[in-house]
């Protein structure tokens, strides 16, 4: 989420500017259009997660402008509507004065304005220092507008002044100036340039004895390590700053600087660290009786407790701050955030009681950036209200907008369709309990946002709000108005390299095309969206709105429907023939949806490095083997097939996500069940109807032994073995194994090579995790291990440490690790851990853990005592996680926990079979499953069906 903080202005004292109303503002002329509603600071609630993951990138808050020498605070500050008439006989100072009023208060374009009047000042007076540092803010300017040439025009002849200047004072500019060179570096996609930038501001700052200059350089090169992948550089970054902060003295810059880190370490997902950096810098401000921060630090605090789901906590937090905090933009921000969580929860009553309150704040803000967001933000949260309560009360009649008017757009003139009066005013609407404001209200926000950002010469606020409108007409089916106002609003977000909201853009583009049955159209609008999501990878997994577990289900929300509505575009155009380049570019859609969701799960990007197509290794390699990619769409299940040296096949089951999703989570209960053997077969048996009934013969057909899932969906929490097709489950016909893509880690198999495994596991749980149970027969486990012929070291109970395993794993060559011990896969990559003898080992940590200098020395982990977290629907997104983290080539894990002697008797059944070096890790799994199955004791699917088997199956 947007954190709001102190922003530094610097003058020659370095003192902070206050945000003033501004006299003399006029309103656009919108017919009904009340002021009071064009002043609406930033609502953090919304759900365009891309958009705050770039605000939150800079993390010290806004961009620190650049300190001029000699410039003067106590100048007179001259009202807006008076600058157009400024002229060069004013002090320059006044003028880069006014333009850090204007700038801070997100009014841009007018700060080019005055900025550009200081230099042509300052050239006339052949000021060379202050004109470069007028320069580089001018820059700072352009590049919020997206004037990306303008901006490195600025900074460049800024820079070039710089070079070769002595002194401390000049060090220090030339620094700040190579900070805004590296801001601009960084947004252009030039992370290298910018880490390098960052290092020499770094050195430069050392040099001067800035410490704050230091830390933000600092800071500013974790985010570019962290964009570029770099993730432990960049939390090691972090950790140098956290080690700096603690030997400093109390300071407003360390409170500020504290709640930063912690704002920083929010974001990258170390959710006790950003506490603990949160709770020190208000513990600071309250030392110093700083109001301010000590407000900023708690809205900070709450944007952790909701990031830790704890609403109760956030929303005491928001509360203190709203109490606290002087600053009418930290009360609205917190006042915002609290709302939102009370739409989650659908509390109609407190909505109603704050709704007014939030309003009373919003007239305190001036127009800006900022309050145009805040604007359309709330217009949304209106509309989310009112699409709840329909639901609620299952209606589905939406409000025809009005007849447009015509408003002027800032490309060719064209006309801007806005709903006209009569409409109702925002005060005579608000809401009572079951009565949300309606949506031509919401329109009339919009409309005036539009207004608004085009007479700041704001190209991002305009497109973010045209989106939003289009939106509102889509939502009531008034498709040409909303098709004019998307196309408006991408080209607008285009030509201001806004990729965050292009997407959206694109997206809502292509689902206003099909709609009205334009399908190719549809598909290219959706091509469009997904290629700028690709463009975004890395900027994505950081998410991107508060970056809490609203990251996951916004991902679910903004990210995961274009790619399946892509993919029901892209079948559908077919018409009834099978295409095999469409179903290609089908699953390889799928297979990005997939990535896309690791790499949010971990915050970065995961799946890198030289991979190998499932369908070169079956068509090559191992012709025995098949794929399937099943995909749950809203209203049909699709299924692509690939078999050995054939073209891809399809087919489909017309069956609504709904069912799917209610069978299989039923199937999935029954199936830890050992006495529910008959539910089982039956719900299995409709599965294999689904997935594999229209193909069975064919797979007969062409000798295939083996089946790899690419599972989408609930279906990845369901073993594919259990599968029932009348007489057998699909374990008696076929080996099985998973792949999280259409692709495989250099896939050789372990045939030929000398078994070594490092085995490690814990009997008893370690203090705190008495919900484990013991495991009383791992001991007998490892010994069937080393029967089996394997060689094997073993960490049992005290021994079992993380700091020993990785010590273990690099010294010596082990090619299998296999750990006895509780684990839990979650959605949520904070719940997703193995057990060992001092705690938690969590899934993030598995890349060191499993690796040496970031290559791949494990070729198959076994987690023989996990499970799936109870209740969580996507829980094996962990599992996949702790595959792909780890690294290994392929794993083995159990999605619940299973009796320990059945978990001992097919491990060493696993390892017997493995060791004859003459069958695939597939086929070794499969006949270690069927011992299980035909012994009476464990005949049950719930005793041999829970191990899965996930990557190179060779």
């Amino acid at each position: 989420m947007l954190m709001t903080k102190t922003t530094k202005i610097f003058g020659a004292n370095s003192v902070k500017v206050q945000r003033q109303k501004q006299p003399g503002r006029s309103s656009p002329s919108l017919q009904n259009a009340p002021s009071r509603w064009e002043k609406i600071r930033l609502a953090q609630f919304l759900r365009l997660p891309l958009y705050f993951l770039i605000a939150l990138l800079c993390i010290l808050g806004s961009p620190v402008l650049a300190k001029v020498p000699g410039s003067s605070n106590s100048s007179s500050q001259l009202p807006i509507n008076s600058l157009m008439s400024l002229t060069l006989a004013v002090d320059p100072a006044s003028l880069l004065q006014q333009g850090k009023v204007l700038y801070n208060g997100g009014n841009f374009a007018k700060a080019v304005e005055v900025l550009q009047q200081a230099v042509q000042a300052y050239k006339q007076q052949g000021k060379t220092l202050r004109l470069a540092a007028t320069l580089s803010n001018l820059s700072l300017a352009y590049q919020q507008l997206g004037a990306w040439s303008q901006a490195q025009q600025a900074i460049t002849e800024s820079l070039n002044m710089l070079k070769g200047q002595d002194g401390n004072q000049n060090l220090q500019i030339f620094a700040q100036s190579l900070d805004i060179q590296g801001r601009l570096q960084l947004t252009m996609g030039k992370a290298e340039a910018a880490l390098a930038t960052w290092q020499q501001t770094e050195k430069i700052y050392k040099e001067v004895d800035n410490k704050s200059g230091v830390l933000r350089s600092l800071i500013n090169q974790a985010q570019a390590w962290r964009t570029q992948g770099f993730y432990p550089r960049s939390v090691k970054t972090l950790d140098q700053v956290s080690q700096t902060l603690k030997s400093q003295p109390d300071s407003i810059e360390k409170t500020v600087s504290l709640r930063s880190f912690g704002d920083a370490l929010l974001v990258l997902g170390d959710l006790e660290k950003s506490r603990q950096a949160l709770e020190q810098s208000l513990k600071i401000a309250r030392n110093l009786q700083s109001s301010a921060d000590i407000g900023a630090s708690l809205f900070s605090l709450g944007n952790n407790a909701r990031k830790q789901q704890d609403k109760a906590k956030a929303i005491a937090y928001y509360q203190q701050t709203v109490e606290i905090s002087p600053s009418p933009l930290t009360k609205v921000q917190a006042q915002l955030n609290h709302l939102g969580l009370l739409i989650e929860d659908q509390q109609w009553a407190e909505i109603q009681t704050l709704l007014p309150l939030i309003e009373s704040q919003l007239d305190q803000l001036p127009l800006s950036r900022a309050s145009i967001y805040a604007q359309v933000n709330f217009a949304q949260s209106i509309e989310k209200v009112n699409s709840a309560e329909l639901q609620a009360s299952n209606k589905n009649y939406l409000p025809q907008l009005p007849t447009p008017i015509r408003l002027r757009s800032r490309q060719a003139n064209s006309p801007l369709p806005t709903p006209h009066s009569p409409l109702p005013t925002p005060h005579s609407q608000l809401p009572t309990p079951h009565s949300p404001l309606p949506t031509p209200h919401s329109a009339l926000l919009l409309a005036s946002a539009i207004q608004q950002s085009q007479s700041l010469g704001d190209k991002r606020a305009e497109a973010y709000a045209l989106k939003s409108l289009g939106g509102l007409y889509e939502k009531t089916g008034q498709w040409s108005e909303a098709q004019d106002l998307t196309r408006k609003g991408l080209a607008l977000a285009q030509s201001s390299n806004a990729p965050e909201i292009s997407y959206i853009l694109e997206w809502q583009l292509g689902r206003l095309l099909s709609a009205q049955k334009d399908i190719s159209g549809a598909i290219a609008a959706y091509d469009g969206a997904v290629e700028t999501l690709q463009s975004l990878r890395k900027d994505l997994v950081v998410n991107k709105d508060i970056v809490n577990q609203d990251v996951q289900f916004n991902f679910r929300d903004s990210v995961e429907p274009i790619y399946r509505q892509s993919v029901e575009l892209l079948l559908k155009s077919q018409e009834g023939k099978p295409d095999e380049k469409i179903l290609e570019k089908v699953r390889q859609r799928i297979e990005a949806l997939q990535l896309a969701e690791l790499d949010d799960f971990f915050r970065e990007a995961c799946l890198q490095g030289q991979r190998i197509a499932l369908d070169q290794v079956v068509d090559q390699d191992n012709p025995t083997a098949a794929i399937l990619y099943p995909i749950i769409l809203p209203d049909q299940l699709q299924v692509i097939v690939k078999i050995p040296k054939q073209p891809l096949q399809n087919y489909t089951t017309q069956i609504s996500h709904t069912e799917v999703e209610k069978l299989l989570v039923e199937l999935r209960k029954n199936l830890v069940n050992p006495t529910a053997t008959k539910a089982v077969q039956t719900q299995a048996h409709q599965v294999y109807n689904w997935l594999l009934k229209p193909i069975e013969s064919q797979l007969q057909k062409s000798g295939v032994d083996t089946l790899v899932f690419v599972l989408d969906g609930a279906l990845r929490n369901l073993p594919m073995a259990a599968l029932y097709d009348g007489k057998q489950y699909l374990v008696e016909k076929y080996a099985i194994a998973l792949s999280v893509g259409l692709q495989l880690l250099d896939p050789k198999p372990l045939v030929q090579q000398q078994l070594k495994a490092l085995t490690a596991g814990l009997t008893q749980p370690p203090p705190g995790f008495s919900n484990f149970a013991p495991l009383l027969a791992i001991k007998s486990e490892f010994e069937g291990i080393s029967k089996a012929g394997v060689s094997t070291t073993s960490l049992i109970d005290k021994d079992f440490k993380k700091k020993n395993l990785e010590s273990e794993i690099s010294a010596a060559s082990f090619n299998i690790v296999h750990l006895a011990t509780h684990g839990q896969f979650s959605s949520r990559l904070e719940d997703t851990f193995i057990l060992d003898f001092d705690g938690e080992i969590n899934v993030k940590d598995f890349d060191t853990l499993f690796r040496s200098q970031g290559k791949t020395i494990v070729e198959l982990l076994v987690l023989s005592a996990c499970q799936t977290a109870t209740g969580d629907s996507r829980a094996t997104l962990g599992l996949a996680g702790a595959a792909v983290r780890a690294g290994a080539r392929s794993t083995i894990a159990s999605l619940w926990q299973i009796d320990d002697e059945s978990t001992a008797m097919f491990v060493s059944a696993f390892y017997r079979e493995l060791k004859t070096g003459k069958i695939s890790k597939a086929e070794a799994v499969h006949r270690a499953q069927l011992q299980l199955l035909k012994h009476p004791n464990y005949k049950a699917p719930s005793f041999w069906s829970a191990y899965v088997l996930i990557g190179n199956w060779l």
